[in-house]
């Protein structure tokens, strides 16, 4: 095998790596920034530079905002079924508690054109 072949056999190794890479975080819906470990629903994208982050002698304060082609009732379970995962307790509606401090998640908009604010303070 000469050195062109090996190279050649190289790079399309590295190129199918790079696409399974690609195809696996195209479907990654990552987290709301400012937030530690608050995942995104399915279908829902993380308004940049709306967010809040506030450290105050109480505790901190975050407020953030995703949009999405999706409907309150499909985030809502989300949540619901993630975030206990996370060491979330579910109060009731979209109120959740964990180590002194509160998430509630609000719903704006309509099915296909939802937003969702996130928000954190001190208990």
């Amino acid at each position: 095998m000469n050195w062109t072949s090996r190279w050649a056999g190289k790079t399309a190794l590295a190129f199918c790596a790079f696409c399974l890479i690609g195809a696996g975080m195209a479907g990654a819906q990552g987290f709301l920034t400012g937030f530690e470990d608050l995942p995104l629903a399915p279908n829902l994208r993380a308004v940049e530079d709306t967010g809040l982050v506030f450290d105050s002698p109480a505790g901190r304060i975050v407020e953030g905002y995703a949009t999405g082609d999706t409907n309150a009732a499909a985030v809502q379970e989300f949540y619901q079924e993630t975030l206990p995962a996370l060491g979330w307790i579910h109060e009731d509606g979209s109120r959740f508690r964990r180590e002194g401090e509160q998430l509630v998640i609000d719903y704006f908009g309509s099915a296909g054109a939802l937003s969702v604010r996130f928000t954190l303070a001190p208990l």
